[in-house]
């Protein structure tokens, strides 16, 4: 177990903010996540802006550190939105403590393909079956006080590139893939044939890595754009969904400047998408 101080955190709302698929609430003080091949439970202590994970501290600094993005300081951001827009200041406030979590990017990608016109519930169910159908089990770190019993007894790693190519079409039909079976197909055989490699894709600039995620088939421009934001970390990237395209028609007539925020529009968005979704 590790316990450390962190400010502008609140693992709570940064389950709830649907950025993620395999973060989830136990209760009002604890929250889980899978990823990076980990299992990982996060609890809010009694002393303010204090939690304790359940892994050593060696493991936090060197995976979970970068992972919920605790360099950094989304306090400039707050303090960075134009003081005359209203909505988006009860947005920030609202969604305070939300950080953007630094996703694996195939993973990023194959979830987001799957979410296309799906519910979050739907989305999180058809990302566990493939991780269980096709990932390697994980083995749960023992948990003591504080932490508490996980949401499931097991618990799969999403599949690695090499996994996901033995998947086939009867398989992702089963896991309740749909209409994008062969779009997932693809991308898994973009990545396995080497066409794609994630570590050259995280080099290239944002206009660059756009262009190659558009060129993906299945994938559009919502889906790239979320890929970006939460699988390379671009914070600056802007998604439009259903539920940011009400918040532009109904408070920026039909346009949120995004461009006012090149470095933080993505964090923006979030505490928006958030806040909407809660109203």
């Amino acid at each position: 177990m590790y316990v450390t101080r962190i400010d502008f955190f609140d693992p709570g709302k940064t389950a709830d903010s649907g950025q993620a698929f395999r973060i989830h609430r136990i209760d009002d003080t604890h929250v889980e996540t899978v990823a990076l091949g980990r299992y990982l439970q996060i609890s809010s202590m009694p002393e303010k802006n204090t939690y304790a994970f359940s892994c050593s501290r060696e493991e936090f600094e060197s995976v979970w550190r970068d992972y919920l993005d605790i360099g950094t300081d989304y306090d400039a951001v707050v303090k960075g939105i134009d003081e005359n827009d209203g909505f988006l200041r009860a947005a920030a406030e609202y969604g305070y403590g939300i950080r953007i979590l630094k996703q694996e990017p195939f993973e990023t990608i194959i979830s987001y393909i799957i979410s296309q016109r799906r519910s979050i519930p739907s989305i999180t169910t058809c990302v566990d079956r493939l991780s269980e159908t096709a990932g390697s089990r994980i083995e749960l770190p023992e948990l003591k006080e504080p932490f508490v019993k996980p949401l499931k007894n097991d618990y799969y790693a999403f599949p690695t590139i090499r996994q996901a190519a033995k998947l086939t079409s009867s398989q992702l039909d089963r896991i309740g893939a749909g209409y994008r079976t062969p779009y997932i197909l693809s991308a898994v055989r973009d990545f396995d044939s080497g066409k794609l490699i994630p570590e050259k894709m995280g080099e290239l600039n944002d206009d660059e890595l756009y262009e190659v995620l558009m060129s993906m088939y299945g994938v559009g421009v919502k889906v790239a754009n979320c890929s970006m934001l939460f699988g390379f970390h671009r914070v600056g990237r802007f998604p439009v969904d259903v539920w940011i395209k009400r918040i532009e028609d109904t408070r920026y007539n039909g346009h949120f400047p995004a461009e006012r925020y090149p470095g933080t529009a993505g964090i923006l968005q979030q505490f928006m998408f958030y806040y909407i979704r809660n109203l």
